[in-house]
């Protein structure tokens, strides 16, 4: 372990705290280590949460402009660090600084920042005449805990906590083990413009200490909000409901996307290949299976397969890179396996196996069916199956037979065709000639398994409040 690496602290009340331990957190991309992360315990765990309810009465009473304006004051804070905050998120995580990379994604972490600031949750009237007056007011929770996963580390906590932060909760942070590192950088300097223990921010190897587990129990914390697996997601569901807690859940998707037989192959192949392979698939509303009608299925296979040959893959803090590795073994393992089964089942038109290291060639096969493990399973990683479909109504029932329902997408040159089958679709969001582009003004959650609850807009910003009626 190289001498020079950054040991890194978690922030509580405003402080930075190192734990007892520490544990490394390697660069997916070359294997070297990138810095130190507090392996915080179950004792640094109270303390932050001791310290958020002690920030809640003065945050939450603060005036509604103040909070407005601490979200602008982020934005500001964090664009001004943008570039710190983006290699330090290609160095964890391994996305290219450029492309659709830690760049964008720290582009994406301001301006989520910034629309926050934007919306309010006035008090509604519901009745005021003879009969009496009827107020609604949406009131802070309290202590929100936050855990993140590792696949757009910042952008992620910041969909976490700038809601909370805006609607005057305070916040305990756990990011993922394996990008720990950008999220306690980015508390830090939240904490340079928020009073402290609004925002805090804990770290574990997930091994030894398991906080994650500890908050979803924990009796301090009223509300938690989760991106990551359907399985982590139900553990947390499971440990919440002792304590009643508020949840925002935010799991799996497995995609699909249906292609029309009017489709442009040609036209509609750039957007295909970001729909799958933004963030080498890493993505939970990417597109992890496409449906292609008969009459167009060879020729969107070939313009889909010529247009990913193209893109370039490397190390991410090489300028020239717009794809890098999977960002960690556990999930190039899960991938490998989902591909090596699909090469015995259909046919690899494009990649197939893995690179050196962590890099995984991005891989196209076409010749599967559901019922095959890749099209089954969400592979989160640079595999797409192809479906074959003759009836569009068959297309639409094969896209719907899945227990998850995040994102799904319609590709056709009839809009109007399009909007209708895009009605059908069991999942939160539907694209038309895209996929997976969220926006900070629009819902974003799943159905089904995929999660539980929505981010974004005024719709997600009231998640983070209880409703009060006063009667007068």
């Amino acid at each position: 372990m190289p001498e020079t690496a950054t040991t890194y602290s978690m922030v509580i009340d405003g402080k930075a705290v190192a734990a007892a331990s520490s544990f490394p957190v390697s660069n997916p991309a070359t294997g070297k280590i990138v810095g130190l992360a507090p392996n915080g315990t179950a004792a640094d765990l109270d303390k932050a949460v001791t310290a958020a309810e002690r920030a809640f009465p003065g945050w939450s009473a603060s005036p509604d402009s103040e909070r407005a304006a601490a979200c602008v004051a982020i934005a500001r804070k964090i664009g001004e660090h943008a570039e710190e905050l983006a290699a330090l998120v290609t160095q964890e995580q391994g996305k290219p600084l450029n492309g659709v990379g830690s760049r964008f994604e720290m582009g994406g972490v301001q301006a989520w920042a910034g629309y926050t600031a934007s919306l309010s949750l006035p008090m509604q009237l519901l009745q005021d005449n003879n009969e009496g007056r009827v107020e609604m007011y949406r009131k802070p929770l309290g202590v929100v805990g936050s855990i993140t996963p590792w696949n757009w580390p910042a952008l992620i906590a910041t969909w976490h906590i700038l809601p909370a932060v805006r609607t005057g909760n305070t916040v305990v942070a756990k990011p993922s083990p394996y990008t720990p590192l950008s999220t306690l950088r980015m508390v830090e300097l939240i904490n340079e413009v928020l009073p402290p223990g609004v925002v805090n921010v804990v770290s574990c190897d997930d091994a030894t200490n398991n906080l994650g587990g500890a908050m979803a129990s924990h009796p301090g914390i009223r509300k938690i909000v989760f991106t990551g697996s359907c399985a982590t997601g139900s553990k947390v569901m499971m440990s919440a409901a002792e304590t009643m807690k508020r949840l925002t859940l935010e799991m799996g998707g497995n995609d699909a996307g249906i292609v029309l037989p009017d489709v442009d192959p040609e036209a509609i192949a750039e957007g295909l290949f970001w729909g799958a392979f933004i963030n080498m698939g890493q993505t939970c509303a990417a597109m992890k299976r496409l449906y292609v009608h008969e009459d167009v299925h060879d020729a969107v296979c070939e313009a889909l397969v010529e247009y990913t040959r193209k893109i370039p893959m490397g190390d991410g803090m090489d300028e020239s890179s717009i794809l890098g590795p999977v960002a960690n073994k556990m999930q190039f393992d899960k991938v490998s396996r989902l591909v090596e089964d699909a090469r015995g089942r259909g046919r690899v038109l494009l990649g197939g196996a893995p690179a050196d290291g962590l890099f995984f060639n991005p891989t196209i096969i076409a010749g599967l069916t559901n019922g095959d493990a890749l099209v089954d399973e969400e592979q989160f990683g640079p595999a797409l199956p192809i479906i074959k479909y003759r009836d569009v109504e068959d297309a639409i029932a094969q896209a719907n037979a899945s227990e998850n329902g995040l994102g799904g997408s319609v590709w056709s040159a009839d809009i109007d065709r399009a909007r209708e089958i895009a009605r059908r679709m069991e999942c939160g969001s539907v694209w038309i000639n895209k996929h997976g582009m969220i926006q900070p003004n629009a819902p974003f959650g799943g159905v089904k398994k995929s999660g539980l609850g929505v981010e974004f807009g005024e719709e997600g910003l009231q998640q983070y409040t209880d409703i009060q009626v006063v009667f007068s």
